[in-house]
């Protein structure tokens, strides 16, 4: 199904945060890849939840067993927007640093000093510091080089997937600059050495559909809090992946998974909460499943979010003194997130302006730490970066260019 305005103007009514205004005015949230608003339907999924069980799993009593049976239905969901083979690949967590800190630590213990770690210099701290990590065990970091355009040197990162790297993580999308990575480019690469692939999908699981069987990788992480939910963690694992790995767990820990790496007493509201945002982005699709339904509703959402950045990538790159970073909308596949610098402004000066008009985007980093350093950006305050969501409209577009137009 085609997702139009009319829709975003519609998918409006059901987020509550999108109604407070800002000195007469409503605010504009274009901060989504730092985490996006919630809807009523996840709201009411975390309420019912703390109203009628809001007990621990595994217990011999009613509302336990309702806990067990919601955490189950929200593995199924999770899977299912995954496209994952079942409940049982599907882990939760606090969020997706702290799970893949707890994959690095057990993929860690798997190997011997001089093995190879691959990461990129354009990913997320989050893909980043896990693994560097493993250099205290004698683990070697190599790093894929980040080009000025914003995207990975594929011939660089062919180069350095060699018979002694034993992982190489990849972000999908960058938070930063938008860019998508050649993922069935690092799956054929990987494939070649026997090398684990894994995948961080953070800034890409809210703007495109995602298929974990296609894409092959060992191990995906993506969080809630991006894809309108709460949040909370999500690690996918290939069938039979985590039961190999020698994961931190109490002795009383399911060893199984996909409760192997999971520790202590999950958030069972918020996780509730996760199954629902799955299910209020499918009720924007059709299908006779729901995994039909995902995909649909998110093809659609992602066709509509792209042309509005693009919009928006096309107006500001007019704009006196503004340099628009990254891959540009008319070649290649990209996230819709836009990031700028603005001469005579520091990212942190123009968002702080914009702010005060209520127009939400965030400055600096992102957490993208290493890009921004590459880039010469690091000493300039980083990137003003702009995040369309479905809920965005041209309105929001209008308001931020606008502000951008006095800046500059």
């Amino acid at each position: 199904m085609a997702f139009t305005a009319d829709h975003s103007e519609r998918c409006r009514r059901d987020f509550p945060a999108l109604q407070q205004p800002l000195e007469g005015k409503d605010l504009v949230f274009l901060d989504g890849p730092g985490g996006v608003q919630v809807p009523t339907a996840v709201i009411q999924a975390m309420t019912d939840f703390y109203e009628t069980c809001n007990v621990n799993t595994h217990g011999n009593f009613a509302p336990s067993r309702e806990v067990d049976r919601r955490m189950h239905v929200a593995r199924e969901t999770l899977a299912a927007f995954l496209g994952a083979a079942g409940p049982e690949c599907i882990s939760f967590g606090q969020n997706m640093t702290t799970l893949n800190f707890a994959l690095s630590a057990a993929i860690g213990r798997t190997l011997k000093e001089g093995d190879e770690v691959l990461i990129t210099q354009l990913d997320h701290e989050a893909n980043r510091g896990p693994w560097l990590r493993l250099q205290e065990r004698g683990a070697v970091i190599q790093e894929v080089k980040l080009k000025e355009s914003g995207e990975l040197d594929l011939a660089d990162m062919a180069a350095k997937v060699t018979n002694r790297t034993k992982v190489f993580a990849i972000g999908a999308s960058s938070n930063a600059l938008g860019t998508v990575n050649d993922l069935a480019l690092a799956r054929r690469l990987t494939r070649a050495v026997d090398a684990l692939l894994v995948v961080d999908a953070v800034h890409y699981a809210p703007h495109f559909p995602i298929d974990v069987s296609a894409m092959d990788a060992d191990f995906l992480l993506c969080s809630g809090y991006k894809f309108y939910g709460p949040h909370v963690g999500v690690l996918y694992s290939k069938p039979g992946a985590l039961d190999r790995l020698p994961t931190d767990r109490l002795s009383v820990q399911d060893p199984a998974a996909p409760y192997r790496i999971e520790t202590g007493t999950l958030n069972h509201a918020a996780i509730d909460g996760m199954r629902a945002a799955v299910d209020y982005l499918a009720s924007w699709g059709t299908g006779g499943t729901l995994r039909e339904r995902i995909v649909d509703a998110m093809n659609g959402i992602s066709a509509y979010e792209h042309r509005l950045a693009q919009v928006y990538h096309d107006e500001v790159r007019r704009l006196p003194g503004v340099r628009v970073w990254g891959p540009d909308f008319t070649s290649r596949v990209r996230a819709p997130t836009v990031s700028i610098t603005l001469d005579g402004h520091t990212a942190g000066e123009a968002a702080s302006a914009l702010g005060a008009q209520g127009v939400c985007v965030w400055d600096g980093n992102f957490y993208a730490a290493r890009a921004v350093d590459i880039l010469g950006l690091a000493d300039r305050g980083g990137l003003l970066r702009t995040g369309v969501s479905m809920y965005t409209t041209q309105r929001d577009i209008g308001r931020l260019l606008e502000g951008l137009k006095t800046l500059a």
